[in-house]
């Protein structure tokens, strides 16, 4: 009976085997099912992605760029305009505030 202790053993350490891969097969079940819900819940949120977001951002910051040295130069334009027929270079007041 030398085989009596050590196969209990090695069927105690099968079983453990067995539980830990099924605990392993139910917290991927668990993760697919948490993501899956977390991914509707987002969709229904109208939550967009963060490279979208990032595209619209740097569309924004290169049209403010192009806004600003668009309005230098219909002010240098003004000036000259206003230069070459004698008239008064137009009040800054009229220049509209720029947002930050």
């Amino acid at each position: 009976m030398s085989n009596g202790p050590n196969r209990i053993l090695d069927d105690f350490a099968k079983l453990m085997t067995d539980a830990a891969g099924a605990a392993q097969g139910v917290r991927r079940e668990m993760e697919t099912a948490f993501r899956s819900q977390a991914e509707r819940l987002l969709n229904s949120m109208d939550v967009v992605q963060r490279e979208e977001f990032e595209a619209t951002r740097e569309m924004a910051v290169k049209a403010r760029e192009d806004n600003i040295q668009l309005a230098a130069r219909v002010e240098a334009l003004e000036a000259k305009l206003a230069e070459l027929t004698g008239q008064a270079a137009p009040a800054a007041a009229a220049k509209p505030r720029s947002k930050k």
